[in-house]
């Protein structure tokens, strides 16, 4: 049976470039899969498609049970989505812009005013409450479209980035707003690149590139794919180097090999089957041989670890560097501009999914790719 979130072989083009080459989900109800990939990668895409914002031009998507193609206005009612830009209406109060999605949720005006009070208190802006939104700081009208979101609590949720340009307090704050709502049952699409949050947060993991999908499981089964433990190993003296690797040969896996070593850094690497003991005797070994050492420690695989081995670069890398449109034709840039300027306007998805709700949006029909242009 399909999950919360169901996607087969989605295929979406943008001219020449293919931004989802054939895109496979499944996420079961009540979990967290968290969307990683460099940037221009298609995530946004992907989300965009699953939220009605994009057709695909082929695939099947169904959301909370619903086909996303035939009845966009019927998954609107049972999702909320914030995208990676804020979404507020700068000349309305963080209040009244809570209180209007709300409305349009058909809560009364009594609560509508207390879910409000709640979320702005939640989300550490109870003392702006008064204030128009455009005199806010970009991370206050970030916390302020995520409150928007959240106004009612959806089955399924969609996050592109919800975290990025939040300091650590908040992102850690958001992080137990998410785990509350995953413990009362909502589904969760998250986006992100930061590689902790997807291994606090995520049940599963899908590593997507040019389109396409190109791992998924858990966080500790991607690690396990990656390789197992390793000591490291930074020699003092640039002249010990080979000494040092000598006596870590003896105590590593695949023999010299193995190995690697980056002269620049003096650092030696070698994968260890053994943990914390072995540790202790390649410190004695050294000890012994007389070498100095800066640092030692023993790692495991974490999930840049993951991300590099799959993409061939840092996640944070990819996400910063805004160049690699050229590898899949559709940078992020695009897709975020893409997400602002589509048929939310000002107003934001949560808007719209509670407009859709309320009955005041358009009926169910084809979708039209309004927003391709804007995307190219």
């Amino acid at each position: 049976m399909a999950g919360a979130i169901y996607a087969e072989g989605l295929v979406k083009t943008f001219g020449e470039v293919r931004a989802l080459g054939g895109v496979d989900l499944d996420v079961p109800e009540g979990t967290v899969l968290g969307l990683l990939g460099p940037n221009g990668a298609g995530k946004t895409t992907a989300v965009r498609v699953l939220t009605t914002l994009l057709r695909p031009d082929s695939g099947k998507a169904v959301v909370a049970g619903i086909d996303v193609l035939k009845h966009p206005n019927e998954v609107r009612r049972h999702i909320g989505l914030s995208g990676q830009f804020a979404a507020v209406d700068e000349y309305l109060t963080g209040r009244e812009n809570l209180q209007m999605v709300a409305q349009l949720y058909q809560l009364d005006a009594k609560r509508a005013r207390a879910r409000a009070d709640e979320l702005l208190e939640r989300f550490n802006l109870a003392d702006a409450a008064n204030r128009v939104s455009k005199t806010y700081s970009g991370g206050m009208r970030r916390r302020l479209d995520l409150a928007a979101a959240l106004v009612v609590s959806p089955p399924v949720m969609f996050m592109d980035e919800p975290t990025t340009g939040l300091d650590p307090r908040n992102r850690q704050q958001l992080w137990e707003v998410i785990q509350d709502l995953v413990a009362g049952g909502t589904t969760l699409l998250l986006t992100t690149q930061y590689l902790e949050e997807a291994d606090h947060l995520a049940h599963d993991i899908c590593v997507i590139d040019h389109g396409r999908v190109i791992a998924r499981g858990t966080s500790d089964q991607l690690k396990a794919q990656t390789g197992g433990e390793r000591i490291e190993v930074v020699a003092h003296d640039p002249g010990r180097i080979e000494d040092t690797v000598a006596v870590l040969v003896r105590y590593g896996k695949g023999g010299r090999d193995a190995v690697s070593v980056e002269r620049h850094t003096r650092k030696v690497t070698v994968p260890v089957a053994g943990g914390a003991k072995l540790l202790a005797e390649v410190i004695r070994e050294l000890d012994a041989e007389g070498i100095e050492i800066d640092d030692i420690g023993l790692r495991r695989p974490t999930l840049d670890d993951v991300f590099i081995s799959l993409t061939g670069h840092a996640a944070e890398a990819s996400e910063t560097s805004g160049t690699s449109a050229s590898s899949s034709g559709e940078s992020e840039a695009s897709e975020e501009s893409g997400a602002s300027a589509a048929p939310e306007g000002a107003e934001g998805a949560a808007a719209r999914s509670a407009r859709s709700a309320a009955g005041t949006d358009p009926g169910d029909g084809p979708q039209t790719d309004q927003s391709k242009e804007s995307t190219r």
